[in-house]
């Protein structure tokens, strides 16, 4: 469902028209949760009417704009949000922020739930096909929104590669893989570049396999492409997401790579804390988005040697346990003969440790011939 806006007009006591009604605030209208699934996100039903923020009690337009215009337009964004956060962005006493993030919390009856509905709305979670059937089966069906996944491992295994055919992808129709259901409003792709290494040209070739079933022009118009250029631009264009999924029908977000800049910034054992730290912060930017705003974020990442690691392999991802706790499913890439390459799911809360082969092809990421 698009995004739409509605106007809220303001009622004194006696249910007449405010005299104010002609500067009656205009307030984003959250996402549907049926835009990207069929089921909501985490967070519970809401039972008390409320459908924006301009409804939550204590809130006038002021407030509602500024809210806005800090990335907190639905009331999921608020419910999650902590006091001191909402108090850093959102340039308001703390009193006033506790009182909106609980009105929040209240609106959507924000507590626990059983394990059979966590059930019920996971078997509606959507998939997005990697276009090998290969790789979906070791997946479970494909790339799940909702969660984050992260792809690591040597350069040329494939990472890169992966994460432009899920552009394409992505933009399928549900029946194909996708999460397009409206071509009127396709759904739009966020790539975040830290290396330079987005290919426009790569993403027209592969699209060429779903000529019949995808609109190879618009294609390219529904992936928005951002170049980082260091970590705090980074992390600046991540929060931007955040903010533009509240509105905007985003299903899938790609950073390549999540470990490049801070790598490269933070050198030496004294700047590790400092680096972890922030990395940590973006991170849960990203975990946020994808749990609030219902997206598929895919994440690759580096790797390094173990010296000290005689036996197996030493290779191992960059990042620490900072990434390896915040990714709901690790994979790890590596080379074979020829176009082959390998992926085995390293960690997951749900799939089991499992590899499968797949090839790079000059049509993309395919079943082994």
């Amino acid at each position: 469902m698009p995004p739409r806006k509605r106007k809220t007009i303001s009622r004194n006591k006696k249910g007449e028209e405010d005299k104010n009604s002609k500067e009656s605030k205009v307030v984003s209208q959250p996402l549907n949760n049926d835009a990207l699934s069929t089921s909501p996100t985490t967070l519970k039903d809401n039972k008390a009417g409320i459908n924006d923020i301009g409804d939550l009690p204590g809130i006038g337009p002021a407030t509602a704009k500024k809210l806005q215009d800090s990335g907190f337009g639905t009331l999921e964004s608020l419910a999650t949000v902590s006091i001191g956060e909402l108090v850093a962005v959102g340039n308001l006493g703390e009193a006033t922020s506790r009182k909106i993030i609980q009105a929040a919390r209240d609106a959507l009856d924000f507590g626990f739930i059983t394990a059979e509905e966590v059930l019920e709305r996971r078997r509606n979670m959507l998939k997005i096909t990697t276009g090998s059937a290969s790789l979906d089966d070791l997946f479970g069906g494909g790339i799940e929104t909702g969660s984050m996944t992260e792809f690591y491992g040597e350069y040329r295994t494939g990472k890169t590669q992966i994460a432009h055919q899920l552009c394409i992808t992505a933009q399928l129709p549900r029946e194909m893989g996708g999460l397009n259901v409206d071509d009127n409003e396709p759904v739009k792709v966020v790539y975040i570049d830290t290396e330079g290494t987005f290919r426009p040209e790569r993403i027209l070739d592969m699209s060429k396999r779903w000529e019949g079933d995808l609109n190879i022009k618009k294609t390219l118009k529904n992936i928005m492409h951002g170049r980082a250029y260091n970590s705090d631009h980074q992390m600046v264009l991540a929060e931007k997401v955040a903010k533009d999924s509240q509105t905007e029908r985003i299903g899938l977000l790609i950073v390549d790579s999540l470990i490049s800049h801070f790598r490269a910034e933070y050198v030496g054992r004294g700047t590790l804390a400092g680096r972890q730290q922030k990395l940590n912060q973006h991170i849960h930017t990203l975990l946020k988005v994808a749990e609030v705003g219902n997206l598929a974020i895919i994440v690759t990442n580096q790797v390094h040697s173990k010296p000290d690691m005689f036996f197996g392999d030493p290779t191992a991802p960059v990042g620490g346990n900072i990434v390896a706790h915040a990714s709901h499913t690790r994979v790890y890439l590596r080379k074979s003969k020829g176009e082959r390459r390998i992926a085995r799911i390293a960690d997951s809360p749900l799939l089991p440790e499992n590899e499968t082969v797949f090839a790079i092809t000059s049509d993309g990421i395919t079943d082994v011939g």
